[in-house]
C-alpha cells in the first residue's frame, strides 16, 4: 500500500468584521440599554429616580447617535449604504438592520423631544441666549402623559427589534461554530444592560453633584446584571463539555487549547466577579471602579466575539494572528469614534436641558447667575 502526505493549503484572509463594528455593536447596545433605564422616570413618573432618567436619557442620545457612524465607517464604502433599501434581502438580518435602526433612533428622538419639552419651554422663558429656538422647540409645554408613553412604545419596539437583529447578524454563521449560538444574542444584552450601567456610574460622579443613593441602586443593579452574565457564560461552557451541542462543543475545541483564549477567559471571569463583589460588599464607594470596569467588559466581550472570532480558520488549525492597524481601520478609527462620542457629548451637555430647567452652567449674560447651578437635582 502506497503511503501518501496529504498537503492542505490554506489562505490569507482580511478581517471581514473591523474595530469600527466593535464601536458599532458596543454603542449600540449601551444606546438602548440606557433608554431602559430611563424609563421609570419619565414614564412610570418615579421622582426618585429622575438623576438616574436625565443621565441614562444623555447617555442613550450620545451613544444612539454615535453607533450608526461607526457602522457607516465599517461598510468599507459608506455610500452604499442605500443598496440595502433599493436592493431589499429579507433572508438577511443586516438588510432588516438598516430598517431597525432608524425605527429605533427615530423613535428615541421623538421620546427625548417629549420628556425634555418643559426644560426646553422653561429655557425659552429664561432669556438665555438662543431663548427664541428654545420656545420653538419646547411649544406646548409639558407632553401628556400619553404622548410620552406612545413614543416609549414605539421606541421599546425599536429596542426589541435591535437587540434581536444585532445578535441574529452574528448568531446566524454557522461556518464559525463560536457565533452560530443561541447564548450569544443574550449575551449581548446582558452586557449592553453591565455597559449601560456602568456609563450611569461614571455620569452619576462626573456631572453634577454625585448622588450616593443612586450609586447604591445602580450597583445592585451592577451586580444582578453580571450575574446574569456568569450564568449565560456557565451556561454555553455547560452545553459545550456536556456534549448536548455539536456545535458548542466544536467551538469550545477550537479555542480551549489558545494562550490566547484561555488568557482571555480568565480576564473575563476577573472582570465580571470583581465588580460583582465590590457591588455586593462596599456600594457606596465602588461607583469609580465598578463604571469603568462595566465599560470595559462590555467591549472586550464584543472585541473578543468579532475580532478574535475572525482569528478562528474556518478551514485548517491554529489562528489567525491579528494586528492592530494604526490607521481609520484600527486604532485610529477606534479613537475617531470615542472623539466623536465625546463631541456629541459635550454639545449635548451645553445645549441640552439635560439638568432640568436650571442651568448646566451660567449664562454670560446673567451676571448673577450661581454656580451652583451646574447640579443636577
Amino acid at each position: 500500500m502506497d503511503s501518501h502526505i496529504t498537503e492542505v493549503l490554506n489562505v490569507t484572509r482580511e478581517a471581514s468584521w473591523l474595530p469600527w463594528a466593535v464601536q458599532y455593536f458596543f454603542l449600540i447596545g449601551l444606546s438602548y440599554a440606557s433608554f431602559m433605564l430611563t424609563l421609570p422616570y419619565f414614564v412610570f413618573g418615579r421622582a426618585h429616580l429622575e438623576r438616574l432618567g436625565r443621565l441614562s436619557l444623555l447617555a442613550a442620545l450620545a451613544c444612539g447617535v454615535a453607533a450608526p457612524v461607526a457602522l457607516l465607517a465599517d461598510l468599507h464604502g459608506p455610500g452604499r449604504f442605500y443598496h440595502f433599501y433599493l436592493y431589499f434581502q429579507p433572508r438577511s438580518w443586516m438588510a432588516w438592520g438598516s430598517f431597525f435602526i432608524p425605527l429605533y433612533l427615530g423613535g428615541l428622538l421623538l421620546y427625548a423631544w417629549l420628556a425634555l419639552r418643559p426644560d426646553l419651554a422653561a429655557w425659552g422663558a429664561s432669556g438665555r441666549a438662543g431663548a427664541r429656538w428654545y420656545r420653538l422647540a419646547g411649544r406646548g409645554g409639558r407632553a401628556s402623559r400619553g404622548a410620552l408613553a406612545g413614543a416609549a412604545a414605539l421606541t421599546m419596539c425599536g429596542v426589541l427589534a435591535l437587540a434581536l437583529y444585532t445578535g441574529m447578524e452574528v448568531a446566524v454563521v454557522r461556518a464559525r461554530p463560536l457565533w452560530h449560538t443561541p447564548f450569544l444574542p443574550a449575551q449581548f444584552v446582558a452586557t449592553a444592560a453591565v455597559g449601560a450601567l456602568g456609563l450611569a456610574l461614571l455620569f452619576n460622579r462626573y456631572l453634577g453633584a454625585p448622588d450616593r443613593r443612586l450609586e447604591l441602586a445602580l450597583n445592585r443593579a451592577l451586580a444582578l446584571s453580571l450575574a446574569l452574565v456568569l450564568a449565560l457564560g456557565g451556561g454555553w461552557l455547560y452545553v459545550s463539555l456536556s456534549g448536548l451541542s455539536p456545535v458548542h462543543s466544536a467551538a469550545f475545541n477550537q479555542v480551549a487549547g489558545a494562550p490566547a483564549w484561555q488568557f482571555s477567559a480568565v480576564w473575563a471571569v476577573l472582570a465580571t466577579v470583581a465588580p460583582m463583589a465590590l457591588a455586593v460588599w462596599r456600594p457606596a464607594n465602588s461607583g469609580l471602579f465598578n463604571g469603568i470596569v462595566a465599560l470595559h467588559s462590555a467591549w472586550m466581550m464584543r472585541w473578543t466575539i468579532f475580532i478574535g472570532g475572525q482569528a478562528i480558520p474556518k478551514t485548517g488549525a491554529g489562528l489567525y494572528d491579528y494586528q492592530l492597524p494604526l490607521g481609520s481601520d484600527g486604532l485610529l478609527g477606534i479613537a475617531g469614534t470615542l472623539g466623536l462620542w465625546l463631541v456629541l457629548l459635550i454639545v449635548m451637555l451645553d445645549y441640552l436641558p439635560w439638568a432640568g430647567a436650571k442651568r448646566v452652567r451660567p449664562d454670560p449674560a446673567d451676571p448673577v447667575a450661581p454656580v451652583g447651578t451646574a447640579a443636577i437635582h
